[in-house]
């Protein structure tokens, strides 16, 4: 039975996340009902990472198996025709290689943060950052931000509901950089807990606005206290970038080569 890789852009306005649930459309489920119109096969597509209510990505690595080879580019064009009106798209299509599972061969996973900084309310980006009204400092987020880098425990960015088995992950990267009056907060790690991103964007404005300082950040890290976290960003400005599969194999599972992520447990890894 022939296995692709996919690779999706959402914007995840209208879902409940990533996965199948009661209460709402879902990607999967709109993923698995193109498949079906398409293929006439009811499938159970795997995604890297499961993103909550709201978050979007621009290449969410997915498998899918499919009793018919079909051609890759078949694939992708018809999953994109069956897809409409929903807002997810298929960006590539190719048979994945053996042994490879979306989730499970992840080695790690990479998600951005968008604010903009600035008075006026979004008219083109409404929806796609988190807008606060007053400069930022984003030097000083900078700075606060590499006292997460490591191993750590990360219960007080976490979020209550957060099923993982225990609240120890490894931030592989996080970095704060400034264009204008947007500001970027980019992440690496394995593996996330759940809200573990918004927690820590959130956390960071506090350090922009003046009112943390980097020690500050820290002591919130090293209380170990879901109390002590800051605001938890809102999830439309966040998004799912890529997942790494290890040397060999590079980001998303495609040919590039791309540095290993880490102690990966990707069985803990949790919605963002």
């Amino acid at each position: 039975m022939p296995r692709y890789r996919l690779l999706l852009e959402y914007d995840g306005a209208p879902f409940v996340g990533w996965q199948r649930q009661d209460n709402g459309p879902s990607v999967q489920e709109a993923l698995e009902e193109a498949v079906f119109r398409f293929a006439g096969e009811r499938i159970a597509a795997v995604a890297a990472g499961r993103t909550d209510a709201g978050v979007h990505a621009r290449a969410m690595c997915v498998h899918v198996d499919l009793a018919k080879a079909w051609p890759a580019d078949v694939v992708r064009d018809a999953l994109n025709h069956h897809l409409k009106p929903a807002p997810v798209a298929a960006l590539e299509a190719a048979l994945a290689p053996d042994g490879f599972h979306a989730r499970f061969s992840a080695t790690a996973r990479a998600y951005e943060y968008r604010i903009v900084a600035r008075r006026a309310p979004l008219a083109l980006e409404a929806g796609r950052a988190w807008r606060l009204p007053g400069a930022l400092d984003a030097a000083a987020m900078n700075a606060a931000a590499r006292r997460l880098v490591g191993r750590h425990d990360f219960t007080t960015f976490r979020a209550a509901a957060c099923q993982a088995a225990s609240p120890v992950k490894t931030l592989s990267e996080i970095a704060v950089s400034a264009d204008g009056d947007r500001i970027r907060i980019f992440v690496r790690a394995p593996s996330f807990l759940h809200h573990q991103v918004r927690s820590i964007a959130g956390s960071l404005v506090e350090v922009g606005m003046g009112r943390w300082d980097a020690d500050a950040l820290a002591d919130a890290l090293n209380a170990r206290d879901r109390s002590r976290c800051g605001q938890v960003a809102p999830p439309h400005g966040l998004y799912f970038l890529w997942a790494e599969y290890g040397e060999g194999s590079g980001r998303n599972g495609g040919a590039d080569r791309a540095d290993q992520g880490g102690d990966c447990n990707a069985d803990e890894d949790q919605p963002e």
